[in-house]
């Protein structure tokens, strides 16, 4: 079985691994691919503990806050690292703190639903532009709805990846492009099974812990820029 901590953990991991060849390696080379496939799991399980942390956070408003905070904070390396518009895209933090509100707004009793909806394609509609788009909005939607049932939040997961996620992809890029081939998608079900061995609970309670992912977030991405641009990285692993 696996904390919450420990999950994150590796979801952080891997997704090191995924910007990591994003930057330094061609999209079709295999170690690309394969290291891609396995970051898929990332923000399926960081979406997954958006949603545990709206129901376990002890102020929704301040934890709301610091994904806001962390999101304006992780923009320009986000842009940087990847070589992006600063005013075209923006990274998965700001859907996952969409998702967090949209889910606010769902789980608030005192909203009609008319604006409940409103606000929910708000935060689907602010989140086109960013990385895992509306996606991850959704996600977080149905782990929070269906929260305490874990069949049913696999169901809802599954459902939006196939239909908003895998479909328009492969419709755009095919199975097999020469160039952008996108079957490394399919790693976003890897999440299922890791999910599945979660035990409930957070992990061991510890300020390092807590601040991690606020930290090593941003902190990745401007590592990954320093190499690219202030060393000879790229050119030693492309020879």
């Amino acid at each position: 079985m696996l904390t919450g901590n420990k999950l994150k953990i590796i979801a952080s991991v891997v997704m090191f691994l995924d910007h990591f060849v994003t930057v330094f390696f061609a999209h079709n080379e295999m170690i690309s691919l394969v290291f891609r496939l396995l970051g898929r799991l990332a923000a399926p399980i960081f979406c997954y503990f958006i949603a545990e942390g709206f129901f376990y956070t002890s102020n929704l408003k301040k934890y709301t806050i610091r994904l806001l905070i962390l999101a304006v904070i992780s923009h320009i390396p986000y842009d940087l690292a990847f070589g992006l518009s600063v005013f075209r895209n923006t990274s998965v933090v700001w859907p996952l703190a969409m998702g967090l509100i949209a889910l606010t707004a769902y789980r608030n009793e005192k909203l009609h639903l008319l604006l409940k909806m409103a606000i929910i394609g708000a935060c689907c509609i602010l989140s086109y532009t960013a990385n895992w788009n509306f996606v991850a909005v959704l996600w977080i939607l149905g782990f929070g709805i269906f929260h305490g049932n874990f069949k049913h939040q696999m169901l809802s997961f599954i459902v939006v990846g196939v239909l908003f996620h895998l479909a328009p992809v492969f419709y755009r890029f095919g199975f097999f492009h020469d160039r952008f081939p996108q079957w490394f998608q399919l790693g976003i079900f890897f999440a299922i099974p890791l999910l599945a061995m979660y035990n409930g609970k957070n992990g061991k309670k510890s300020g390092f812990m807590t601040w991690f992912f606020y930290v090593f977030y941003p902190a990745h991405l401007i590592l990954l820029y320093v190499l690219k641009h202030f060393t000879h990285l790229a050119e030693i692993l492309n020879r």
